[in-house]
């Protein structure tokens, strides 16, 4: 899920396209509650969808510890 529908946007190594890169580094700092919050309501105005209606809050809270932690990790990354 989160190479093909978040990397549409952000990126197919989430470091960036129509969104902003979700990476390790781009992410530092970032409270993952509120990432978390970001994947489920998305951002209005923007063209981040909501995904309340796929994911529950605690998937949402999943992927973003995932990518918080650098997911995909790049030694499993084929390259």
């Amino acid at each position: 899920m989160v190479r093909q529908d978040c990397g549409a946007c952000h990126g197919m190594h989430l470091s960036g396209g129509l969104g902003p890169a979700l990476t390790r580094d781009a992410l530092a700092g970032k409270p993952t509650d509120a990432m978390a919050a970001t994947i489920v309501h998305g951002r209005p105005g923007t063209p981040m969808p909501p995904w309340r209606a796929l994911l529950s809050d605690g998937d949402a809270r999943w992927i973003a510890e995932q990518l918080a932690r650098g997911f995909p990790h790049e030694a499993k990354v084929a390259r």
